[in-house]
């Protein structure tokens, strides 16, 4: 074992000197996925073979050049879930997990009868919607995005699910207008970093522009979204949206100015940054 201690103690030193603050988790990920293993049980692997350290290198290499860990390893992890991701699909942050916690609180907190309704906009992978679906047991979940490609990796996250896929633009006047005034949550991680933002590679080369840039000031879809949520939610109903960390008094200032929300509230991601905004549906019409 100590070869496979050597080569991954090399490979955090190569990520830490290309400027991957994940050196060592990314180093044992690759590892574990060429070994076909969770990453705990490192440990315990017989010593591996020249077709192992072979692949591990090639892996090393294409990671130095800041190809994503989650395009490597074809999966990423998301609050209770795993999800398959790749080229261009937008890799689930653990950042949007805090409002993952937020909405699963908010929800046993109500104690909702029935089944709830619940609405992912601009879904990407399906990373929230089979979160949510996970940890709702009858609820109807729907999830939303008009990228193709990134519908084809929702569609099979989905598959053993029972969230119902749509192809749609989110800023589309009507849109799922059969649903207005029932939905229970509506969640949404859009597009919103503002146009010419300095981005890591791993981001600016890999993840797709359009489920990144929100436009000059990253309102662009925020604003329609808020305007959606007024409409399809409940009195009563939840709606949460992640923005930008230097947009969140524009978001709660847009949230408010629909006149359709009370308890306006901006909140943070675990590491204490400034991360979504969230309301709750009055009974305004």
């Amino acid at each position: 074992m100590s070869a496979l201690r050597d080569a991954i103690d090399s490979a955090t030193a190569v990520f830490a000197d290309a400027g991957i603050d994940s050196a060592r988790f990314d180093a044992e990920e690759l590892a574990a996925h060429v070994a076909g293993v969770d990453r705990g049980r490192l440990v315990l692997l017989d010593p591996p073979g020249d077709v192992f350290f072979g692949r591990y290198r090639e892996l090393v290499a294409a990671r130095r050049s800041r190809i994503p860990l989650q395009h490597l390893i074809g999966t990423a992890a998301f609050g209770p879930v795993t999800l398959h991701v790749g080229s261009g699909v937008f890799i689930p942050r653990p950042e949007t997990e805090a409002m993952l916690e937020w909405s699963l609180k908010q929800l046993e907190r109500q104690e909702l009868p029935g089944s709830p309704v619940i609405v992912d906009a601009c879904t990407g992978s399906g990373a929230l919607a089979i979160a949510l679906a996970h940890s709702v047991p009858g609820a109807r979940v729907l999830a939303v995005d008009d990228s193709e490609t990134a519908l084809g990796y929702a569609r099979r996250n989905c598959a053993t699910t029972s969230v119902e896929v749509i192809r749609a633009d989110v800023t589309e006047p009507g849109l799922l207008s059969e649903l207005d005034g029932r939905v229970d949550l509506l969640v949404a991680n859009p597009p919103y970093i503002p146009d010419g933002a300095e981005l890591d590679p791993e981001v600016a080369q890999h993840d797709p522009a359009h489920a990144l840039f929100g436009g000059p000031d990253g309102m662009a879809v925020i604003t329609p979204l808020a305007a959606l949520a007024a409409r399809l939610l409940r009195p009563g109903g939840l709606f949460a949206v992640e923005h930008d960390d230097t947009t969140a008094a524009p978001t709660v200032e847009t949230v408010r100015g629909t006149g359709s929300f009370d308890d306006v509230v901006s909140r943070s991601d675990l590491a204490g940054r400034p991360r979504f905004v969230t309301a709750v549906r009055n009974d305004q019409p």
